[in-house]
This record gives structure tokens, C-alpha cells and sequence, in this order.
């Protein structure tokens, strides 16, 4: 199982400068997918935020919110956060040098607690800390 971050979630529902790419790793894809139920949450705050930027209009939006929905209905687990995996992001923040803020420790934590053969973000702090944690960061 392969888990995956919210960014990259982000750029195969929206028009991002990685999506060509992503949209062609996820259509080459076929190991089984999982993201932490976080991601619905960080999902949506995306969408709210291109929509005060002016990135996206509020049609665009929702339709990326359809397309995620299928996802995630179709293609994509998502894994309850338990108490402990919160802790444990907590305590990836605590450590300053890793630079890691917490929705990209709190991905992290689940991808370690899930034992998730690799881990598929676009963030460039994440996959070095994944890596630190022997979760193989998948490159897009």
C-alpha cells in the first residue's frame, strides 16, 4: 500500500503545475492507495483557500470536490487517526530540525502507522523525513 499526501490529492482534482505529472503517475498506478480521513478535512480547506486566492472559482472547486469524493470512494482508503498517531506527529513537530509542520507530520505518522510500503507527496520536507523514517518517498 502506497499512502498519500493531501498535495498531491490536490493536484490530480485541480490544475497545479505538478498535475500533468501526478495524473500520469496515478493512471500508471497499481498498488493500492490509502490517505489518513485528515485528508477530507485538508482536502477542503485547499479548495476554500484557491477560492480566496482567485486560483480557482467556486464551479472549479466544486467540481475537484466531485472528483476527490470518487476517489476516494473508488480508488483511495482512508484510515482512522487514533489518538497515539496524533501523539506521534506531535512529537515529529517537536524536533525542529526535521522542519515539518504539522499536517505533513501528521500524514507521516499515519503512512508509518499503516506500514505503508512508500509514501507519494510532492513536499520536498516530507519525503526527506519519510526517508530519515525508512518510508520510501515515491517520486512524481
Amino acid at each position: 500500500m502506497l499512502y498519500v499526501d493531501t498535495g498531491v490529492l490536490v493536484a490530480l482534482c485541480t490544475n497545479e503545475g505538478k498535475t500533468a505529472d501526478v495524473v500520469k503517475w496515478y493512471a500508471d498506478c497499481a498498488q493500492e492507495l490509502a490517505s489518513a480521513a485528515w485528508c477530507v478535512t485538508e482536502f477542503a480547506s485547499a479548495m476554500g483557500l484557491k477560492q480566496r486566492t482567485g486560483q480557482l472559482t467556486e464551479e472549479q472547486a466544486q467540481t475537484a470536490w466531485l472528483q476527490f469524493e470518487r476517489m476516494c470512494a473508488n480508488d483511495l482508503q482512508l484510515l482512522p487517526v487514533d489518538v497515539m498517531t496524533f501523539h506521534r506527529a506531535a512529537m515529529l513537530t517537536m524536533d525542529a530540525s526535521a522542519g515539518l509542520r504539522a499536517g505533513d507530520a501528521l500524514h507521516l505518522a499515519c503512512a508509518m502507522e499503516a506500514k505503508a510500503q512508500g509514501i507519494v507527496t510532492l513536499d520536498a520536507v516530507l519525503a526527506k523525513n519519510a526517508k530519515r523514517f525508512k518510508v520510501k518517498p515515491v517520486a512524481i
